[in-house]
């Protein structure tokens, strides 16, 4: 087979302990999954079911890298997020067989252009302006759920140049894992490679140029970003 340009390189994640890397295929994100960050965005959690939104696999960033100021937002913000690696296909999976799917966990960082998004909400427009854009999920290294068990409780935290702005813990998540890939797979084929974002606790805020931004979860490598001017 050929073809009329090279093909981009395949997105991936390292994997601690392996030589061999995570390829990514899709990223689905959960919208407001805790419930105080519910609020904050003024909605009601006890009455909203849960919905999902998409980022491209080639908007992954490295740990330790730096993003530049994304263009035409002048609010950007963080989301700290547990990140789950699907291992394996899955169409229509029960609950209780939904952490089957699941080859780890690891860190991530939902960064948004708050006022692109809070505008397409607005008006009934999708999001994709305010949260697919270039470099804008940040992930950590993949923790194998053979290796650190499967993730229900523990510290989500978020720092900015060491000061804490977000502090929680999954098990406040609204919906948790199983139910998100359960749901996940009613609508479509999961399938190995896929990464879920499972939602952002409460406090989320702006970045500005030179911001240093940490996520860390109880038993998983934190991630570190830094914040660049704008290209």
């Amino acid at each position: 087979m050929s073809f009329v340009f090279a093909p981009l390189p395949t997105p991936s994640l390292p994997i601690v302990g392996e030589e061999d890397r995570f390829p990514v295929r899709r990223i689905f994100c959960v919208g407001r999954n805790y419930a105080a960050h519910a609020r904050e965005m003024g909605k009601d959690p006890d009455r909203d079911p849960p919905f999902f939104f998409t980022k491209p696999a080639d908007a992954i960033v490295q740990n330790d890298e730096t993003v530049a100021y994304p263009p035409e937002t002048g609010n950007f913000h963080y989301e700290a997020e547990l990140v789950v690696a699907i291992g394996r296909d899955g169409v229509n999976v029960p609950k209780d067989a939904a952490l089957d799917l699941v080859y780890g966990y690891a860190v991530g960082n939902d960064l948004t252009r708050r006022d692109l998004q809070l505008e397409a909400r607005e008006k009934g427009r999708p999001w994709d302006w305010g949260k697919a854009f270039d470099r804008s999920a940040p992930i950590a290294a993949i923790h194998k759920a053979a290796d650190v068990g499967h993730l229900s409780t523990g510290s989500i935290t978020l720092t900015v140049n060491g000061e804490t702005k977000q502090e929680a813990d999954l098990n406040e998540l609204i919906w948790d894992v199983q139910e998100v890939i359960s749901i996940i797979s009613h609508s479509v084929a999961l399938k190995a490679g896929d990464l879920i974002m499972t939602g952002t606790p409460a406090g989320v805020g702006k970045l500005v140029p030179g911001d240093v931004c940490v996520v860390s979860i109880d038993g998983l490598t934190p991630l570190t970003t830094t914040i660049g001017p704008a290209a």
